[in-house]
């Protein structure tokens, strides 16, 4: 195996498995804050449970939570997390649907709700939402009833559900093909010179932060990735983009907008959170943190959606507003912009 890890999640029921291989570049660090690291959610205290269990690994001997890992230490661990069906609790959630038939839904999804439940999220998502207020709902091919793509917990918009098991397997082919229409909105930080541009590159994890996806630009790992982007309004140090996706990659907007030094507003697992582009001077700095407080997330909201109707074979096109955090967000951006505007 090369020096990149490897992540592998069990479909055992009770149990969630991960194995990872410590890359050459790896400093010595606690198994513990390496665990904290590359698994989403997993708190100090669990992997310290597992750890008292005698659940965590290192090249196939048990070890205690201060063992310090090094270069080419394949790490295992096993939390006990609910059973699946557990995971698939219905619960009455409100759902914001903006469209609905026999085969489909389009829901728009708030901000802060995770899509389906996972380590350290077994309730209040979209699919428990789901599975309360519809039955029968088709499995996809990873058990997620009705889901045909995601977007991430902190991202807010439109999501197409499906109801039958027709209506999966074709608008699934349909995100496969490309053939489907994704336009997000997102604020980012630095004045994006291009009115217009592609951004390529392959997206994979990072080998040294698996919370994180980065670009491999030579292609020799990951994903291929297309990012279409086209700015829609300019505020000095930060600009508001249209991203419309032809590939569909975790946190696609998110790495590739990094990777062309236009990392989201806010966004925390890359770094926006920082004040990145602007001044030193104390108001700056205050305005700025005032902003954070306003949209306390990344700033990307998945505007349009459209695809091909899998019974009528009609192309629907759905839009949705920009939710009010962004709003606001934008607005205090550009009353700064027109206020200091030479």
């Amino acid at each position: 195996m090369d020096d990149s890890e490897n992540q592998e999640l069990s479909q055992d029921e009770l149990f969630e498995h991960y194995r990872f291989l410590a890359s050459k570049g790896q400093e010595p660090l606690r198994v513990d804050k390496f665990l904290m690291n590359f698994i989403e959610n997993a708190t100090r205290n669990k992997i310290q449970q597992a750890a008292k269990e005698g659940h965590i690994w290192v090249n196939d001997s048990i070890v205690k939570q201060n063992y310090k890992v090094k270069a080419g230490d394949e790490v295992k661990v096993l939390f006990e997390h609910p059973p699946y069906e557990f995971l698939l609790t219905p619960e009455n959630i409100p759902l914001d649907i903006v469209y609905e038939d026999d085969s489909l839904l389009v829901v728009n999804k708030p901000a802060g709700m995770v899509v389906h439940p996972g380590h350290g999220n077994y309730s209040g998502t979209l699919i428990n939402a789901l599975v309360y207020h519809f039955d029968n709902l088709p499995n996809n091919s990873s058990e997620r009833p009705g889901l045909v793509h995601r977007i991430d917990k902190d991202t807010s918009g439109l999501l197409v559900i499906a109801k039958t098991e027709t209506a999966m397997t074709h608008l699934a082919q349909q995100f496969f093909d490309k053939s489907s229409e994704r336009e997000y909105v997102a604020l980012v930080w630095g004045n994006v010179e291009e009115d217009e541009g592609t951004v390529e590159g392959h997206i994979g994890r990072n080998p040294k932060n698996r919370l994180q996806m980065m670009v491999f630009p030579e292609g020799n790992e990951g994903k291929e990735a297309v990012t279409h982007y086209k700015v829609l309004e300019r505020f000095g140090y930060v600009t508001l983009v249209s991203c419309r996706l032809e590939t569909g990659r975790t946190h696609q907007i998110r790495v590739h907008m990094k990777h062309i030094g236009h990392t989201l507003f806010n966004d925390e697992r890359y770094g926006g959170d920082k004040i990145l582009k602007g001044t030193t001077f104390t108001k700056y700095k205050q305005f700025v943190e005032n902003a954070f407080k306003v949209l306390p997330r990344q700033a990307l909201h998945a505007k349009t959606l459209g695809f091909e109707h899998p019974k009528t074979g009609e192309f629907m096109r759905f839009d949705s507003e920009l939710p009010e955090d962004m709003v606001n967000c934008i607005e205090k951006w550009r009353g700064y912009a027109r206020h200091h505007e030479s």
